[in-house]
């Protein structure tokens, strides 16, 4: 990954579009210094060491006053970045995900002992929900929350006292209370496209695809979703009718009801067959191979049924007695004896299975922004305290890695994905 641009003028002209909003020349100053020190070679990205290399503008008080204390809304960046690269990357879906901030003590906003994918287990750690605009070939992050467990709140049955007395010192929000990670990623789609960003598709693993409310809450924003889920969720065929079970002649008569039981979407499929499975190839990958770009393509077998998921939570959202139809996704490679990998999606029931395949592979992008922001750019290098210096610190780094993202187009488009 490139990590310094062609010029300084390049940076200069996208930090200026960037800061527009800011009211006050000094902060307009220390936010371009703030990326450069991001952008410049380094293993640490936190303010000393970032001060040290700045020359003229390594100011490290004024650096840590802006990115801990200064009163910007971080809001106000991330929708100029938004509308940047809405435009440079020609979005095709918006994904979401969340990655963990390891930490040692226990003094900054929000650290739990919680799980987090980053580490594999449950540790102590911050954990961030970002929101991420994407194409095959390049990707952006461009929102960002930052969870905060019940343990924080001081209107959960799982306070915890110590963590509540250090509110203040970190200067979290009265009205930040604890929010379900999928209801947080809800709330960063609605304020994009509060800032006119376009949502032609959510991308998202099981960690949101399993929760019905957030798939509910897609539908109802009439937004259509490819989402990982596991294969323990139910549903029926779809073929399955609903039917009006004999009236006894007393009491309520019985509601229409499904003959059958429901099945669990890896059943569905295995009862599908192995012979159901097709080839399908929708990426190139990092390796050498013998394609024409020189790289060796992603490639597996897939399973795509039409289903209609059940469960009470989505049957009461239905206006009749009629399960919706959605698709099931499901990866089984050739030499597996049952499918590894599963997906739920609303799109239309036309959809090839090479576009089904491709869009649900499409979060792979998530996980090179987090390696290019975490490795490269700082990411969780921030050694402040505080819930507002979180919240600029991941928003500053999102515009550096943004320009990187700029500048590789700039260069070639069709090497983006592979810098």
């Amino acid at each position: 990954m490139r990590r310094w641009p062609r010029s300084r003028e390049d940076l200069e002209a996208f930090a200026a579009e960037l800061f527009d909003g800011f009211f006050r020349a000094d902060q307009r100053r220390w936010g371009q210094a703030y990326v450069r020190g991001l952008l410049l070679d380094g293993r640490r990205k936190s303010v000393e060491p970032m001060a040290a290399r700045l020359g003229e503008d390594g100011n490290r008080q004024a650096l840590a006053h802006f990115i801990t204390s200064s009163p910007w809304d971080p809001a106000h960046v991330r929708a100029r970045l938004a509308w940047r690269m809405q435009e440079a990357i020609g979005v095709e879906a918006l994904i979401v995900d969340d990655t963990g901030f390891l930490k040692d003590g226990d003094a900054s906003a929000c650290v739990s002992r919680q799980y987090t994918g980053t580490a594999g287990k449950v540790t102590k750690c911050q954990v961030g929900v970002s929101l991420h605009l994407a194409n095959d070939r390049a990707s952006a992050a461009v929102n960002w929350r930052l969870f905060l467990p019940a343990s924080w709140d001081p209107d959960s049955p799982e306070a915890d006292a110590d963590k509540i007395s250090r509110r203040g010192r970190c200067g979290i929000p009265a009205q930040a209370g604890h929010v379900e990670k999928w209801q947080l990623a809800l709330d960063m789609i609605d304020e994009a496209r509060s800032w006119g960003v376009d949502v032609p598709l959510v991308v998202a693993d099981a960690g949101y695809g399993d929760a019905a409310a957030f798939r509910l809450g897609l539908e109802e924003r009439k937004l259509p979703y490819v989402v990982g889920i596991s294969s323990r969720h139910s549903a029926q065929p779809a073929g399955a009718r609903p039917v009006q079970p004999a009236y006894a002649g007393t009491g309520r008569p019985p509601t229409m009801q499904y003959p059958e039981p429901a099945q669990t979407m890896k059943d569905l499929v295995i009862e599908a067959g192995r012979t159901a499975a097709r080839p399908v190839s929708w990426r190139e990958g990092s390796r050498p191979g013998r394609s024409q770009s020189g790289f060796k393509r992603m490639y597996s077998r897939f399973v795509a049924l039409r289903i209609r998921p059940a469960g009470r939570g989505i049957l009461k959202t239905c206006e009749g007695p009629e399960l919706p139809e959605r698709w099931l996704l499901a990866e089984w490679p050739a030499g597996e004896s049952e499918p590894v990998q599963f997906w739920l999606s609303n799109l239309p029931s036309g959809m090839p299975l090479a576009t089904l395949v491709r869009l649900a592979k499409l979060r792979w992008r998530i996980e090179h922004d987090y390696r290019e922001m975490k490795q490269a750019l700082g990411l969780a290098h921030f050694e402040g305290r505080t819930w507002n210096g979180w919240h600029h610190h991941v928003t500053l780094v999102s515009a550096a890695h943004a320009f990187c993202t700029l500048q590789r187009l700039a260069q070639d488009p069709k090497d983006a994905a592979q810098a």
